[in-house]
């Protein structure tokens, strides 16, 4: 396995900047997760990896080596589509040894056999080993598409949204299997998607794209606990963080159009000039008789596990995550309380202060 590093890397179709001066570095054995919305630029940062584009500006190193001039065959990196790229006339067995018998690798019939029945034993696909891929199902299919590139040991594993097409339990069922896999293999994973869920559960450390700029790097934590910006703050947490237009008057952020008067710290209150958004995640709207505000609930959205509630306040709607189901209706006046300790701050711009 191989510590990859992307280095100022710029890539234009025409007048179009897909990346604009990327940097980032995915550690040896690491599980890194690139996330962004559609058009943020992360298929082709892992083309480009992949050496499946060439750059215009900066460089890609693997193990401190630059790769500018190499093919993808001398790159050695396993990429994972999010369309399966199987033979569909070929059975399972033939399409996971089939990158065995390139003639890079040469390896042994003998050793093949083994290899692929030890990679489906890994994903549970043992038993369909003898049957053609165009008779799978999507999830299977998908297992021998990973099976494919985790057969060889490459450098970096490259996965460009993998799991994007199946249903939402075979979804989760995977994501905890890629998880385990990486884990138990120390294998380096760069790993693409649109969807937090995954980026969080899965990542190591996340790298935030948008626009073709990396927005932010770091641990789960610090993407949901410290978002760089609005854009970060909104791309991670369901319900969607809470916006809301604020000033400062002495030491105490006031909420625009409401009657929500947060007092603040010294340090905090140094920060705030002006105009600037207080975030507020829906979790940390704590609804309670005993709550220092009040407003009335316009919608309720029990999901079982947890009810989200949105409360009127004059101008402004705040959000709310509760825990369970709960026995409010549609009108009622509720009491909240904001949790001080973790609210985040916005200049104009939209940066974190």
């Amino acid at each position: 396995m191989s510590d990859v590093r992307v280095e100022s890397i710029t890539k234009r179709f025409r007048s179009i900047v897909a990346l604009d001066d990327v940097s980032f570095e995915v550690l040896d054995g690491e599980f890194f997760v690139l996330l962004g919305p559609t058009g943020a630029g992360k298929t082709t940062t892992l083309r480009t990896i992949a050496g499946l584009e060439k750059q215009d500006e900066g460089q890609i190193y693997f193990d401190g080596e630059p790769v500018k001039d190499f093919s993808p065959a001398e790159r050695d990196v396993a990429f994972v589509f999010q369309q399966y790229s199987l033979y569909p006339t070929m059975t399972v067995f033939e399409n996971l040894a089939f990158p065995l018998k390139s003639p890079q690798r040469k390896w042994a019939k003998g050793d093949i056999e083994q290899r692929v029945s030890e990679v489906a034993q890994i994903l549970r696909i043992d038993h369909l080993v003898d049957r053609k891929t165009a008779n799978l199902s999507g999830g299977e299919m998908q297992r021998v598409s990973i099976g494919r590139a985790i057969v060889r040991t490459p450098r970096i594993y490259l996965m460009d949204e993998p799991l994007s097409n199946l249903d939402a339990k075979l979804r989760e069922a995977l994501r905890i299997e890629l998880k385990h896999l990486q884990h138990t293999q120390k294998s380096t994973v760069l790993f693409v998607t649109h969807d937090q869920v995954e980026a969080l559960t899965l990542a190591d450390r996340i790298g935030v794209l948008r626009r073709g700029r990396m927005e932010q790097v770091g641990s789960p934590t610090d993407i949901y606990d410290r978002p760089a910006s609005v854009n970060v703050a909104q791309l991670v947490g369901s319900p969607r963080i809470n916006l809301l237009p604020a000033t400062l008057c002495d030491s105490t952020v006031m909420i625009t159009g409401t009657q929500i008067h947060v007092p603040v710290t010294k340090n905090q209150a140094m920060r705030l000039t002006g105009a600037f958004t207080l975030g507020v995640r829906p979790e940390d709207v704590v609804v309670a008789a005993d709550g220092t505000y009040q407003g009335s609930l316009s919608l309720i959205e029990p999901l079982g596990i947890e009810t989200v509630l949105h409360i009127q306040c004059n101008g402004q709607t705040v959000v709310s995550l509760a825990s369970g189901m709960v026995d409010y209706s549609v009108g009622d006046n509720l009491r909240f309380s904001l949790s001080r300790d973790r609210l985040h701050f916005f200049d104009a711009k939209g940066i974190r202060l």
